[in-house]
């Protein structure tokens, strides 16, 4: 894959799946999906990492301004949600959908108006591997993602299909394994995600090849 010809500054916002160590990273970058695209079928633009770890949508808010609109970037790509489901079940913070979507609607709405040329948001996931994980997606999660699906349609952004996609390979593997399915795409999934979260390198893999291959169909840096 070649990048494009224009150098194009594309900023990645989000939470620690985004983040990867970024922080202490010399170059910023991280060692997850935003350094293969960086170092891949980026090469030819500025890319810059503003995820952070532990980061609901609240949070990011907080820092949108000097993290995401002062950067001035052309193209934005945000990955953020899976804390807010996350830490509803393990410490009790909840945080309302209906909230949570009219907050990320101001955010990109706010990005827009500040000269970002194009949008990419991306689904959040979780990729069961406890028990406890297999409750997330029905009470809380996927109505999540549905209201990150109105977001792009509203705002024209491109949708990188992450939860669909990973796990659909999660449920692959599981299909291959034989024998005991659950177990099997319990396995997957760990190979993808070891603790159902943060993906794995191979996680990161198939999360950068996605997100390329959406985001070069949609014509977003042509």
């Amino acid at each position: 894959m070649t990048a494009p010809d224009a150098p194009v500054h594309v900023l990645l916002a989000g939470d620690s799946v985004t983040d990867c160590g970024r922080r202490a990273d010399p170059a910023g970058l991280g060692d997850g999906y935003v350094r293969l695209l960086a170092d891949g079928p980026l090469q030819g633009c500025r890319v810059t990492n503003r995820g952070v770890g532990g980061d609901r949508l609240a949070d990011l808010a907080a820092r949108w301004d000097s993290d995401v609109l002062a950067q001035r970037p052309d193209v934005l790509s945000v990955l953020i949600g899976i804390n807010d489901t996350w830490r509803r079940f393990d410490s009790g913070r909840v945080s309302p959908v209906d909230a949570f979507e009219a907050g990320y609607d101001d955010l990109l709405a706010r990005a827009l108006a500040a000269g970002v040329r194009r949008l990419v948001l991306v689904e959040p996931f979780v990729l069961p591997v406890t028990p406890a994980q297999e409750t997330w997606w029905a009470q809380d999660l996927g109505a999540r993602v549905a209201a990150v699906h109105r977001l792009a349609d509203a705002h024209g952004a491109t949708l990188v299909p992450a939860a669909a996609h990973l796990t659909a390979l999660a449920a692959g593997g599981g299909a291959a394994s034989g024998g005991d399915a659950d177990a099997g795409r319990g396995a997957a999934a760990a190979t993808l995600a070891a603790d159902g979260v943060h993906p794995t390198a191979a996680g990161h893999r198939a999360l950068a090849d996605l997100w390329w291959t959406t985001v070069t169909a949609a014509g977003v840096l042509g």
